[in-house]
């Protein structure tokens, strides 16, 4: 290994022996080095016999470095296309990357758009697609949104789908309300305004997520039809499938696993959804999930959203 120009040189010595070739300026005259894999300890010994130590190999500028072996070549510095001549490696010659990469550079539309409080932006539209996306992963980008009342076991429901999928071999992930509050929505607090802009944020990720071909499952609260009503509206027609968790507030109340239900009763929480904050059950969702007499599990929940998937043709390209 040695140092140049900021970059490192690496070889791979194997029983058979190699010749490491340094292509370096015509004032250096540095010739044939050949080395075994028992002689590592001898390599700085060779290099000396140059008349060059190996630290002052650096330098501002310094060509591509290639080992050859037979006939395998691999560049380890430099750029491959300054070389001369391209040996058949196995690996692509920059001719036919350049072909694949024919017409792939996207088109930035002319139009300029303000948005918010972004001012002179285009919208830049990449040459692989959505439906190019969803053909590869052999499936339909879509967002399942899970709502309810804290307690009614969204989490478990979305995570037991997302195992679900994956059992089939299909790609989701899930965006749960009290994780994207770590991180991404980690600045809000739990103000009507501020729930709203989580609902938003979490909203434009899961868009993100469908257009890559992923099937997004969101698990929040989401206690207002408006904000709702609003992710579904980013969303193409048929892509936003709204998943009711339909559990009665006594229920959750007696489940508590957070403690919030019973903080929030001893006025130590304010604002808490189905305490002194109202929760507005969806209208016309596209899945409504009750628990049976025989206490459905979240792996049946789960297996109900599934069969829509499939009635749908989501798990299919």
């Amino acid at each position: 290994m040695a140092p140049t120009g900021g970059r490192t040189l690496r070889g791979c010595l194997t029983p058979e022996r190699e010749r490491f070739v340094f292509l370096a300026p015509s004032k250096l005259n540095l010739g044939l080095l050949n080395l075994s894999h028992t002689d590592v300890i001898g390599f700085h010994r060779r290099i000396k016999t140059t008349g060059l130590s190996l630290a002052n190999l650096r330098s501002t500028f310094f060509p591509p470095i290639k080992a050859i072996e037979e006939r395998k070549t691999a560049y380890v510095n430099g750029d491959a296309s300054n070389a001369a001549g391209w040996n058949g490696s196995g690996l692509d010659s920059p001719a036919d990357f350049t072909d694949d990469c024919a017409g792939a550079s996207g088109e930035s539309h002319e139009t300029i758009y303000n948005v918010g409080s972004s001012t002179n932006i285009v919208w830049y539209e990449c040459s692989i697609g959505r439906l190019e996306r969803q053909k590869l992963l052999q499936q339909k980008g879509c967002v399942i949104w899970i709502t309810g009342l804290s307690g009614s076991g969204k989490s478990s429901v979305a995570c037991a789908l997302s195992r679900g999928l994956h059992n089939r071999g299909k790609l989701s992930y899930v965006l749960d309300g009290d994780n994207v509050r770590h991180g991404l929505n980690s600045d809000l607090s739990f103000t009507a305004e501020d729930r709203a802009e989580n609902i938003r944020r979490i909203g434009e990720v899961a868009k993100l997520f469908a257009d890559a071909g992923v099937i997004c499952i969101t698990s929040l609260i989401s206690p207002y039809r408006r904000e709702r009503d609003a992710c579904r509206a980013m969303m193409t027609e048929g892509n936003f499938i709204e998943v009711f968790l339909d559990v009665p507030l006594h229920v959750c109340e007696a489940r508590d696993p957070k403690g919030l239900y019973k903080l929030a009763r001893s006025g130590k929480i304010r604002g808490f959804t189905g305490v002194d904050d109202p929760y507005e059950p969806p209208l016309d969702c596209e899945i409504i999930l009750k628990q049976k007499r025989g206490c459905s599990s979240a792996c049946d929940m789960a297996k109900e959203v599934i069969m829509y998937l499939e009635e749908k043709r989501f798990l299919h390209a």
